[in-house]
């Protein structure tokens, strides 16, 4: 053992040990005030009738009026017969000034033994200190909550990602510039909410339970009802479930929830992610393209942003209408390949010579075009760009193209090497979509735990007739990440899915 490290482990065995002691003062503490008949945690309410950022933003209407504000005490200055102090309130955070005259022997001898992390109602008048700080005089305190656990030290706060995501709740407070990125998470959502319900759409709920994993190629989550005694699904996708409404005579539906699919984790993916999904009849996947750029436009609005961004240091133009590339236009432009006018055993044969890992199970022409796209092209696409006409064997429920039989109308569109959203013009051929469910089968068969599986009342649904449709799923917190500089997608949910600790 070097020197060094025999140095950290005598830190935080010292560390422990503080922090032990005062866990163990704070707990008397909550003892003594029971023992008084003070119990804090009896208190039921506590009417607050002024915010710190209402009160700051408008110093002019609030000095010299009384005041009742609640919060959590960040830091306290103990002068003898009075002291400074900053309340945190969900709307930022505002000193008080606590004078024994003012509040009375009492409660000040009260206040003196309370602690950084109590909850405290606080009336009193607004003043402006000779310093210029913008302060509530205090003339009644109540303590409403007391906190047994120290919070993370003042100047350092809560740094460890891990602890961070875990404790959410001790984020929040230790570093309140956290809670901007959720404010602007919900106007967000609010703003793409405001734009479908203005043009129309209808907002809907689909089953978050399913009998039958389907929408999306990926590996579900696997439960089991009891009293069905039936294996069932956390969904994937609503998809299939929204266009059997626009079956049924809706025109326009959407969706903003939850999904679930049982894949890696990293900083583009957990377990649990929020997709919005909506359908229009009688549109295609152009129409998709258009309302991709109307959502995002919107959502930039509300995040306050315009133009020109900047995403962990790269300068984004978000600037619309955005570039159209075809799949086979972007694997010409960026790795030199023309699959067009090949065969399968050519195009493979030019995918491997380009260093392409092509599944031996996945061997067509549209299997090793996606391949080469995926493997080479995407992690160039840092400006936003619509990657257009996909191969049919990656799409299974995309309308085929009428140019091309090969290719289907379908598209992702990228932001900084990420995919960001995918659309289709929806294929509503019921006899096209039974075969591609069957292929789908065939290669689940075959050991493929992504692969989707038959759904007989979906295409029974399409031959009651689905009309022409257009289809979009956007992921929100890839927005998010977006929109608020967040490097992982932890950083944009509140409570993200972690591996409990031993």
């Amino acid at each position: 053992m070097n020197d060094t490290t025999e140095k950290n482990i005598t830190e935080n065995q010292s560390a422990e040990a503080e922090y032990g002691e005062q866990v163990a003062v704070r707990r008397e503490k909550l003892k003594n005030l029971c023992a008084a008949g003070e119990n804090p945690y009896e208190q039921t309410k506590f009417d607050c009738t002024a915010t710190s950022a209402e009160i700051l933003g408008n110093v002019a209407e609030y000095e010299g009026k009384t005041v009742s504000v609640a919060g959590r005490v960040l830091s306290r200055r103990m002068m003898g017969k009075a002291s400074f102090a900053h309340v945190l309130d969900a709307k930022g955070q505002i000193q008080i000034y606590v004078k024994i005259d003012n509040v009375g022997a009492e409660t000040y001898e009260k206040w003196k033994k309370a602690d950084v992390g109590d909850i405290f109602g606080v009336t009193g008048t607004v003043f402006v200190t000779h310093k210029g700080e913008v302060s509530v005089s205090a003339t009644a305190m109540v303590l409403l909550s007391k906190s047994l656990l120290p919070l993370p030290e003042k100047f350092h706060g809560l740094k460890d990602n891990d602890l961070r995501y875990r404790q959410r709740y001790v984020d929040l407070i230790a570093n309140p510039e956290v809670k901007d990125c959720f404010v602007v998470r919900g106007k967000i959502i609010k703003a793409i909410r405001d734009l479908l319900d203005e043009k129309g759409f209808v907002e809907v709920e689909t089953p978050v339970l399913n009998t039958i994993a389907g929408g999306a190629s990926a590996r579900p989550f696997v439960t089991h009802h009891n009293t069905l005694d039936l294996n069932m699904y956390m969904r994937i996708a609503p998809e299939l479930y929204l266009k059997r409404l626009i079956v049924g005579g809706f025109d326009k539906v959407y969706e903003i929830g939850k999904m679930f699919r049982n894949e890696g984790m990293d900083v583009k993916h957990n377990p649990e992610f929020t997709m919005m999904e909506l359908y229009q009849a009688y549109a295609d996947y152009h129409d998709m393209m258009d309302i991709t750029e109307e959502i995002y436009r919107a959502a930039m609005k509300a995040a306050g942003k315009e133009g020109k961004i900047t995403y962990q240091g790269t300068e984004i133009d978000m600037t619309f209408p955005w570039e159209r590339l075809t799949m086979l236009e972007a694997i010409k432009r960026y790795v030199g390949i023309d699959y067009d006018k090949m065969t399968a055993e050519e195009a493979l044969a030019a995918a491997k010579a380009a260093g392409v890992e092509i599944d031996p199970k996945k061997t067509a022409w549209g299997n090793i075009v996606y391949a080469t796209f995926d493997q080479k092209v995407e992690e160039k696409l840092i400006q936003p760009v619509f990657i257009t006409d996909y191969p049919v064997e990656e799409s299974p429920l995309t309308k085929r193209s009428n140019e091309d039989p090969r290719l289907t109308y379908r598209f992702e569109f990228f932001i900084f090497a990420r995919e960001m959203g995918n659309a289709y013009s929806e294929l509503n051929d019921p006899i096209d979509q039974r075969e591609r469910f069957e292929r789908q089968v065939a290669l689940r068969d075959n050991g493929d735990d992504e692969a989707q599986m038959m759904d007989e009342d979906y295409v029974t649904a399409l031959e009651y007739g689905l009309p022409p449709t257009g289809g979009l799923g956007i992921g929100i917190d890839r927005m998010i990440m977006l929109l608020t500089d967040s490097a992982s997608i932890r950083d944009v949910m509140l409570f993200p899915t972690m591996k409990p600790k031993k």
